[in-house]
C-alpha cells in the first residue's frame, strides 16, 4: 500500500534540487542515509565540531552525500526542495528560519521515517510528562506479548533507520516531542496516547497556547480508524482530545476508566479485571502508575493478553534519570529525576516521596516561576539546594517559604546535600530547569549524579 504523502520522494527527485539536513546525530544521520537510499542528493550541516561530529560527516560522504560540520550554508539550504530538520534542533534557528522564509517545507526526521515504512505500525506517544517511561514501557508489554515491537522517535533507533532495516518490527512505540509534532504533517499514527498537559518550554514558545497546539498535531490526521488513549484526570487532555475522530480509551488514578488504579484495593485494573497489585510495580510514585495504566491499553488493544500484560508490568524496570533510585548511603536514598526539566515534572518527583528530602533545583530557566513548588515542599522538604543559571531566580521564589541555600559547582550541589540529609531522608535531584549552563544534556547532568553517588 502507498502511504498517503510518499510520492514527496519523486516529487523532490524531479525537482532536480538537493533536500538540506539540518543537524546530525544519529537521527539527522538516518534521515540522510535513507534520502540517498532513494536517489536524492542531500546536503547535512550541523553547527557541531568535534570527533562525534566528525564521525557524522564521514557516513554521510560515504553515502555520497554532502556534508558541513561547524556552521550551515544558508543561501544553499534556502536553494533546496524541503528541508529535513533533525530533534533537538530548536525551531528558531538561522537555517529554518531562511527555510522558512523561501517558502519551502520543513519535514521532521520522524516525518520522513513514516513516509518511508513499510507494514510497520505506530503508536505515537506525547505529553509534557511520561513521555519517556510510556514509550519504553509499551515496547516492553509488547515483546512481553510475543510482539515484535521496538522504540523510537525521541529513544532508541530513529525512525529513518527503522525505515531503512531489511526486516522492520511489526509496532513502533515512537515517543514524540512538540517540536517534531510541528513539522510531521503525515504523521498517522495507529494508536496515539497523550500522557498529560503542563506550562513547558516557555522559552522556546510565545505562549502557553502555542506549545498545546502543537501537541494537539497529534491529532491531525484522526479518523475514524483511529484509536487515541488518554489522561482522563487531566483537564486539559479532556479538553484537548473532546471531539477526535476515533475511538477513545482513557486511563485514571482519580476514577473507574478503561484502566484505572483501585486505590482501596491497591490494584492496577484493566477494565473490571485487575493486573497486579501497586507493591508488584517497582516504579516510584502514582505517576507511573499512570504510565503503566496507559501502556497496558496499548498492549490490550494491539492485542496482549492481560496475565502477559502484569508479567511484563511486574520485570519492567525505571528509565534512568527518571525518579531512578541510585543508592542507599548511610541511611539516605540519593534519588535521580535529572529529566525533569520542568516545574510539573518535579512537582510529580516530590509527590512519588514518601520520606523527608533534600531537594537538587537549579539549571537554565525555561520560563516558568517556581512558586509554586512552596506549597508540595513545605511538610516534608528539609532543604532546597539551588545551583545554576536560574540559582538566584529559584532562591528568589522559594526564599522565606522553605530553606534554601546557594551552592557554585556542581560537586559542591552535591556536598551540601550530604550535609543537609540526615538518615532516614533522600536527596532528589529533581532540577525544573534544563541542563545546558552547565551540561551537554540532561542524562550528562544524571550520570555526573550517578557517578558521584556510587563513589561515596
Amino acid at each position: 500500500m502507498t502511504m498517503p504523502g510518499a510520492g514527496i520522494f519523486d516529487d523532490w527527485l524531479q525537482s532536480g534540487r538537493e533536500v538540506a539536513v539540518v543537524g546530525l546525530g544519529k537521527s539527522g544521520v538516518a534521515a540522510t542515509l535513507l534520502l540517498r537510499d532513494r536517489g536524492l542528493e542531500v546536503y547535512a550541516s550541523d553547527t557541531a565540531t568535534g570527533p562525534a561530529a566528525e564521525e557524522w560527516a564521514r557516513r554521510v560522504r560515504e553515502a555520497g552525500g554532502e556534508v558541513q560540520i561547524g556552521g550551515h550554508d544558508l543561501e544553499r539550504i534556502g536553494r533546496a526542495a524541503a528541508v529535513v530538520v533533525a530533534p533537538g534542533v530548536p525551531p528558531d534557528v538561522p537555517p529554518l528560519e531562511t527555510a522558512r522564509r523561501a517558502g519551502l517545507e520543513i519535514y521532521a526526521e520522524v516525518d520522513l521515517g513514516f513516509l518511508a515504512l513499510r507494514g510497520t505500525r505506530c503508536i505515537g506517544i506525547t505529553g509534557t510528562n511520561g513521555k519517556t517511561t510510556t514509550t519504553s514501557l509499551v515496547a516492553h508489554l509488547l515483546a512481553g506479548g510475543g510482539v515484535r515491537a521496538e522504540t523510537a522517535g525521541n529513544i532508541g533507533r530513529p525512525l529513518c533507520d527503522v525505515a531503512r532495516a531489511a526486516d522492520p518490527p511489526d509496532w513502533l512505540a515512537l515517543e514524540l516531542s512538540s517540536f517534531q509534532l510541528h513539522d510531521a504533517p503525515h504523521l498517522r499514527p495507529a494508536i496515539g496516547v497523550l500522557t498529560n498537559l503542563a506550562p513547558n518550554h516557555l522559552d522556546r514558545y510565545r505562549t502557553l497556547e502555542e506549545y498545546y497546539g502543537d501537541k494537539a498535531l497529534l491529532f491531525r490526521n484522526a479518523d475514524a480508524g483511529s484509536v487515541w488513549i488518554s489522561n482522563a484526570d487531566d483537564p486539559a487532555v479532556r479538553d484537548m482530545v473532546q471531539g477526535v475522530a476515533g475511538t477513545h480509551l482513557r486511563f485514571s488514578i482519580e476514577g473507574r476508566a478503561d484502566a484505572w488504579y483501585d486505590r482501596a484495593g491497591a490494584r492496577l485494573m484493566l477494565g473490571e479485571e485487575g493486573l497486579l497489585d501497586r507493591s508488584e510495580l517497582p516504579l516510584l510514585g502514582d505517576h507511573n502508575v499512570a504510565n503503566a495504566l496507559a501502556a497496558a491499553l496499548v498492549a490490550a488493544r494491539v492485542g496482549c493478553a492481560p496475565r502477559q500484560i502484569a508479567q511484563a508490568l511486574r520485570t519492567f524496570r525505571a528509565i534512568p534519570h527518571r525518579v531512578e533510585p541510585i543508592r542507599e548511603v548511610e541511611g539516605v536514598l540519593w534519588i535521580n529525576d535529572s529529566k525533569s526539566t520542568n516545574v510539573t515534572s518535579t512537582e510529580v518527583a516530590v509527590a512519588a516521596l514518601d520520606r523527608p528530602f533534600v531537594l537538587l533545583l537549579g539549571g537554565r530557566h525555561k520560563g516558568e516561576p517556581y512558586t509554586r513548588l512552596a506549597e508540595p515542599l513545605r511538610e516534608r522538604c528539609r532543604a532546597v539546594v539551588v545551583y545554576g543559571e536560574a540559582g538566584p531566580l529559584i532562591a528568589q521564589d522559594l526564599g522565606g517559604r522553605l530553606y534554601v541555600m546557594s551552592a557554585g559547582s556542581f560537586d559542591e550541589v552535591l556536598a551540601a546535600a550530604k550535609r543537609l540529609a540526615r538518615r532516614g531522608d533522600a536527596v532528589l535531584l529533581s532540577p525544573a530547569c534544563s541542563s545546558y549552563d552547565m551540561f551537554r544534556n540532561y542524562e550528562e547532568r544524571g550520570d555526573r549524579f550517578r557517578a558521584a553517588v556510587e563513589a561515596m
